[in-house]
């Protein structure tokens, strides 16, 4: 799954901060890396196929609700999503930037 494209996917289609999209994209990544989606699906995790599904979550939710509405069905469906959910987003930093020295 290309990330950049579906950072350009989820800034079309959803609401929400850089740093959100960008946790989102990250878990979509593992997740589609994983292999777990496949198997348990049959077909392998597309922009299109995540987007789509993030869509039928419910309107009151945010991306990040939105996300983990999702992964909490694959979880009830096939067991084994949890891993994938997000729980805290971080700051507007870039992901890859280095963090504070400690």
């Amino acid at each position: 799954m290309d990330t950049d494209e579906l950072l350009g996917a989820l800034v079309d289609a959803f609401d929400g901060t850089e740093a959100e999209r960008r946790v989102v994209a990250r878990q979509a990544r593992d997740l589609a890396d994983s292999g777990q989606l496949t198997e348990d699906r049959g077909t392998e995790p597309t922009v299109e196929s995540v987007v789509d599904d993030l869509a039928d979550a419910p309107d009151d939710r945010d991306l990040v609700g939105r996300w983990n509405w999702w992964i909490a069905s694959l979880e009830t469906a096939y067991g084994g999503y949890e891993r994938f959910g997000v729980r805290v987003v971080g700051d507007e930093r870039d992901a890859d930037e280095p963090g504070p020295s400690r």
